[in-house]
């Protein structure tokens, strides 16, 4: 009796390749054509640079939907969606900058109204959480303003292809020798360094009679490039003081990286840039994302700062 030998297992396109769903950031160039979406996005107006920057990032599978901002005569927003009935089972998305309460909600209204549209699925862009550092009741009387908010988004009406995504963006991989402000920035970001096997520096705040002052608690900085990473900055204080410690043991440059860079009070004039004449005079290199837009305007050509877009993750996350 002869046996014919099982038929080839059948792949797909996806399956064959390395899968584009199971790495940390996805590119668009790696989604294939038949996987992605076509996306009309909507945007608050800060955040418009950005979009145009999503669009080419996308590469003709996402464009730009058209919105009138405008207030009534008391200061309320006057909201209205263009071309409402062409949005119909389409994917949309929304591109949201919180970086003002004040502007919060004319955009809640508007990302409220959108799936109510008929749209077939409906995606929020926020690439900053503002809130996101005040999220636990540490004494009575506290308010956790960031579960506030995120419950607030939790009601985002479903569109027909069910509930709303939302994109969030926390931190993203660097290179050279990584350092952080503090214990919960290790705990956050160690994971993203640590197969890669780069040095470590931890700093810690450690109380000095009725003052809090940054130590090195574990790693060598000295004839170091060591590179600050957090999550995000406010007034600097930490990053500032973080800087000076490295210097103190040796480091030869000192640069830093946070995913947003929020800095109230203009509070960025307080980094100045290294020209050359040694690691004390200030950081090499500030690396920030355009999440905030109000600080991209701020630092713009200014040194040390670099604007890292989040345009080709953003486009990448919208066609998935």
């Amino acid at each position: 009796m002869s046996h014919n030998p099982p038929p080839a297992k059948l792949e797909s396109n996806v399956s064959m390749a390395k899968d584009y769903r199971r790495t940390e950031n996805v590119v668009a160039d790696s989604i294939p054509p038949s996987e992605r979406k076509q996306c009309i996005l909507f945007y608050s107006p800060p955040m418009e640079e950005l979009a145009q920057k999503i669009v080419l990032a996308g590469e003709g599978s996402i464009k730009l939907g058209n919105m009138r901002w405008k207030r009534f005569a008391d200061g309320f927003p006057d909201l209205f969606v263009e071309d409402a009935m062409s949005i119909r089972n389409k994917h949309c998305a929304f591109l949201g900058s919180f970086h003002d309460p004040s502007c919060i909600f004319e955009q809640m209204s508007v990302i409220y109204a959108l799936p109510r549209l008929f749209v077939g699925s409906f995606t929020l862009v926020l690439p900053f959480f503002p809130t996101g550092t005040l999220e636990r009741v540490e004494t009575e009387g506290d308010v956790a303003t960031a579960y506030t908010l995120a419950r607030i988004m939790s009601n985002v009406p479903p569109s027909r292809g069910g509930p709303t995504s939302l994109v969030i963006f926390d931190i993203h991989a660097l290179q050279v020798t990584i350092a952080y402000p503090d214990e919960g920035a290790w705990k956050r970001f160690h994971y993203s360094f640590k197969a890669a096997g780069y040095p470590e520096v931890i700093c810690t705040k450690v109380r000095d009679g009725d003052k809090r002052i940054v130590k090195i608690k574990e790693g060598l900085p000295a004839g170091r490039h060591v590179i600050i990473v957090d999550d995000l900055v406010q007034s600097g204080g930490t990053l500032l003081e973080c800087h000076a410690v490295l210097v103190a043991g040796g480091a030869t440059s000192v640069s830093a990286y946070v995913t947003h860079g929020v800095f109230p009070k203009q509070s960025h004039l307080k980094f100045k840039a290294c020209k050359g004449a040694g690691a004390a005079e200030g950081f090499r290199y500030f690396w920030l994302t355009d999440s905030c837009p109000q600080t991209v305007e701020a630092v713009k050509g200014r040194a040390p700062f670099e604007v890292l877009s989040l345009a080709s993750p953003i486009a990448a996350a919208l066609q998935i």
